[in-house]
């Protein structure tokens, strides 16, 4: 579940609003357990995921760094490479 879980500072463009959520998503689910909450306790696995998303995203916007931006499509290659290498593909 955890390797859905991407590096989300410092790209070009900025990381969206939909990827800090699939991030949030894809913590919760591995810290619960959960694909998917039972009816019982869906709303606090999705006032999780909501809460995680905010503290996520002000983490982000408050970070600093001097590095010049990683470009995407190059990290998803090299990402790609090594699952390659390491999964024999």
């Amino acid at each position: 579940m955890c390797r859905n879980i991407k590096t989300l500072f410092n790209f070009a463009p900025p990381v969206t609003k939909d990827e800090v959520q699939a991030a949030s998503l894809q913590f919760v689910r591995k810290i619960t357990g959960f694909n998917k909450p039972s009816k019982a306790n869906e709303d606090a696995f999705l006032t999780a995921v909501e809460e995680i998303a905010d503290v996520s995203s002000r983490l982000l916007l408050s970070l600093d760094t001097t590095a010049p931006p990683k470009n995407r499509e190059e990290e998803a290659a090299k990402a790609k490479a090594r699952a390659a290498e390491r999964f024999g593909d």
